[in-house]
């Protein structure tokens, strides 16, 4: 297989994660966005002669390609950086571009189409109203090992994988269907301290009818709210 083949074969579902007409409808939605940021980002219209810049940078649509493959495989940036004859770091700022842009989507309800969760605070609005019992864990994902003399490097050195990791602490329904992925934290950090971080204990202070199960990670959490919280071995 070719370049031109491979990058005909990145947009199969099988790599993206999703089909060719939800890849359609999210690059309509997500390029007027792209564009609104940048505007805002130069506080103005793009001011560069004709021919000037860079001219090895990826068309939006294979922005948003190379960043649905990165998350559904974990394929990485150098190797998709080779697929698309670019270096690494112009596939690295283009995920992180993207990604900001599908955070700001939010994520969708299970059964309720155009409704999205967005905040830590939809997302339990949502488990009070409808009764729903979420379930809240932390995500490992190994990462480069920062450089040297980096203030904090021993911060992502995970204790319970022992390597360098970046922990996301994620919130899904009974099914586990995500509905909120927080903040990335090192991975030296334990979840409980995660969750005081990003808020989540403040939530069932305001939403006192919201259920979670965690594991025993987040056992502080459980004794804090044993009437919402319940923590399984």
């Amino acid at each position: 297989m070719d370049i031109k083949q491979a990058r005909v074969a990145i947009a199969h579902p099988a790599f993206c994660g999703i089909s060719h007409q939800h890849l359609g409808k999210l690059i309509e939605e997500l390029a007027p966005r792209c564009e609104s940021g940048r505007h805002e980002r130069r506080a103005g219209a793009r001011q560069r002669e004709i021919g000037a810049g860079p001219n090895d940078e990826l068309v939006f649509v294979d922005r948003v390609l190379v960043t649905l493959v990165h998350l559904w495989t974990g394929l990485t940036h150098a190797a998709l950086g080779v697929i698309y004859e670019v270096g690494s770091s112009t596939v690295g700022g283009a995920i992180s571009e993207v990604r900001q842009l599908l955070a700001a989507r939010g994520f969708a309800v299970p059964d309720h189409p155009g409704i999205r969760l967005r905040t830590l605070e939809d997302v339990f609005a949502y488990a009070d109203a409808k009764g729903v019992c979420l379930r809240i864990d932390g995500m490992e994902t190994q990462v480069r090992r920062p450089r040297t003399g980096r203030p904090g490097r021993r911060a992502f050195i995970s204790g319970k994988r022992r390597q360098n990791t970046i922990k996301t602490t994620t919130i899904s329904d009974h099914q586990g269907r995500t509905l909120w992925s927080g903040a990335e934290r090192p991975g030296r950090m334990h979840d409980q301290t995660a969750v005081r971080t990003e808020g989540i204990a403040e939530q069932f202070r305001q939403y006192p009818q919201a259920k979670a199960e965690v594991d025993e990670g987040y056992r502080g959490l459980a004794n804090e709210f044993p009437g919402q919280v319940s923590a399984r071995r």
